[in-house]
């Protein structure tokens, strides 16, 4: 096996620690991830923009972080790297360059990481699939005529591709959760507030949003979020701190947990079969391990929150893009976006401060309500999605009917959204593929604040189940 494929199964703890033993010289975890990206990207669609000349410079001259010399990609989304576009997927904002890095991606070098490039993403994140207009479809490396999800699809087409180990990866309605489920990733949402959006933004759309990654292994995404979380000076508020580093919660014993878990979709919506078995298989798996199963859900009016969270989605998409044109100095025109974009950003545009403050309530009402159900439970199992990836071209939004993506997005993800309500620490965990050998996520869901159960179980679910064997078979164009 060649080095370059040799790497492409190690984590990023495994690739910082032979760094740290000499076994490896700095630059050459950036050199392995390099080829592979210019190896598979052609085939993914994953890498936007490519900062292969920067990365070598700064792998040669490595920090002393915990993950020095490990190669990452960053989502073009929300995350700044000064003098770099970030086009949020967007043809209105494609010259967009930040003139200074994020808190988050000021906490990625300080841990050492190489920036390799900028991942791609649906036009402004808004879809759970990545297929904007102005880079094209990023394609799922499990079947290439399949979506990844979205919006951290590139992200995660380049995890589960191999090119490098973690990406970053952001969340506001299961952007997050969404993708390593289609691409047979561990991605977790952590608590509200627990990593900045500093120092441009405070929260987004009334705290749906969360920052994080896309990893394969758990200790990966444990790794990462010690080196990021915690607040940045200004912050309108922060999450509860961890009693101890998450990484020391991989492997430790999470008890015996209560967990409750349903494969009934809210409001009482078809789910795929594949999806259901999977989630029963979940909590069969759990069940072997000593944990206390129970079939139950919390009662919410879901029909009174879709409509409340539209109100936020949508005055959050008229905000951006009103925002882009004041940074940018352009005029806002239907024809600048897509289809989709457009109408929501016209939904938006005609809420009033009154409604959007209505939406809260309701969202803040049944945040209350969820925290009381998980008074009697210390975990919530659901599928990830209620169908497995879909084919390319599902979310499309003809002109005739804009908001025929949202609708449909509505149908395939109509779980992970609740978890940004409420905040709460959430996580899709690869532990089944089909017989078509997509991979299908579970969805567990922490109490607020309490990340450090979720990967304590995490990680008993990983040596039960093992994923990190499972690789696609990418088929490349000679």
């Amino acid at each position: 096996m060649s080095l370059i494929d040799e790497l492409a199964s190690c984590d990023a703890m495994r690739q910082a620690e032979l760094i740290r033993l000499g076994e490896l010289k700095p630059v050459e975890p950036t050199e392995a991830a390099i080829a592979r990206a210019e190896r598979f990207n052609p085939a993914i669609n994953a890498i936007v923009t490519p900062l292969y000349d920067s990365a070598r410079s700064q792998a040669a001259s490595p920090s002393e972080g915990s993950l020095a010399g490990v190669p990452f990609l960053l989502k073009d989304l929300l995350a700044s790297l000064a003098n770099v576009r970030m086009t949020s997927g967007s043809r209105f904002s494609r010259d967009l360059v930040p003139d200074r890095d994020s808190d988050l991606v000021t906490r990625y070098k300080r841990a050492g990481l190489v920036i390799l490039g900028k991942t791609n993403t649906p036009e402004l994140g808004i879809l759970p699939t990545t297929e904007p207009v102005l880079f094209g479809p990023t394609r799922n490396p499990w079947d290439t005529g399949r979506a990844t999800g979205g919006s951290s699809g590139g992200s995660a087409a380049a995890v589960a591709a191999g090119i490098v180990p973690a990406a970053h990866a952001n969340d506001g309605g299961g952007s997050i959760r969404i993708p390593a489920s289609c691409c047979g990733l561990f991605g977790l949402k952590p608590t509200r507030a627990r990593n900045p959006l500093g120092p441009g933004l405070g929260d987004m759309f009334d705290g749906l949003v969360a920052e994080h990654v896309v990893t394969r292994s758990v200790r990966d995404s444990a790794a990462l979020l010690d080196a990021t979380a915690g607040p940045a000076p200004g912050d309108p508020y922060w999450a509860p701190p961890a009693a101890r580093p998450y990484i020391q919660e991989v492997g430790a014993d999470p008890g015996r947990l209560k967990i409750a878990f349903t494969a009934t979709a809210p409001g009482g919506k078809p789910v795929h079969s594949d999806c259901e078995y999977a989630v029963r298989d979940a909590a069969f798996i759990c069940a072997v391990l000593g944990h206390e199963i129970e079939e139950d859900s919390p009662v919410l009016n879901f029909e009174k929150l879709n409509k409340a969270f539209m109100t936020i989605w949508s005055a959050g998409c008229a905000w951006t893009v009103d925002g882009m044109a004041h940074v940018t100095g352009q005029a806002a025109t239907a024809d600048s976006f897509e289809p989709g974009t457009w109408a929501l950003y016209e939904m938006g545009k005609r809420r009033t401060a009154a409604e959007y403050m209505r939406a809260v309530q309701v969202l803040q009402s049944a945040s209350r309500q969820v925290a009381r159900f998980f008074e009697r439970y210390d975990v919530w199992l659901t599928p990830t999605l209620a169908e497995p990836p879909l084919p390319l071209g599902s979310f499309d939004s003809p002109a005739e009917d804009p908001m025929r993506g949202m609708r449909r997005a509505a149908e395939f993800a109509p779980f992970t959204p609740l978890c940004n309500i409420t905040g709460q620490p959430a996580m899709s965990v690869p532990l089944f593929w089909n017989r078509e050998r997509l991979p299908i996520g579970s969805h567990f869901v922490g109490r607020f604040g309490d990340e450090a159960t979720l990967f304590r179980l995490a990680a008993q679910l990983e040596t039960a189940r093992p994923w990190a064997d499972k690789r696609p078979a990418i088929t490349v164009e000679s």
